[in-house]
């Protein structure tokens, strides 16, 4: 038997017989292995008094797909298209012969082996 459950049994027995109701040892244990038992159940949730810093993310400009979208851009242009909108390296916005289109670049990742 472990230190921490004799101790407290102890503790047990001497505030039940200080309130005028002593118990048993084998009561003073089955009461100390309850409230051990309900301490590990119990999870405790404690807030912090300073806000959690976010850290802050830096986005990657994709070189790769800013130079294939400013082609493709430059090629749209030729074509005398109407550029509306460049969403970063990622898409462009056009009007061509009436019509409203939208181009998107996505690289795709390799497939895991």
């Amino acid at each position: 038997m472990d230190k921490k459950l004799e101790k407290l049994i102890n503790t047990i027995m001497k505030e039940a017989e200080a309130d005028g109701e002593p118990v048993t040892y084998e009561e003073a244990k089955e009461m100390a292995e309850m409230e051990i038992k309900a301490n590990k159940d119990c999870k405790r949730y404690e807030v912090s008094e300073k806000p959690k810093k976010k850290a802050e993310k830096v986005r990657k400009v994709d070189e790769e797909k800013k130079h294939i979208l400013r082609c493709v851009k430059t090629l749209l242009e030729g074509m005398k298209a109407e550029i509306i909108n460049t969403k970063t390296e990622t898409e462009i916005e056009f009007g061509y012969g009436g019509n409203h289109y939208t181009i998107k670049l996505t690289k795709h990742r390799p497939p895991k082996e």
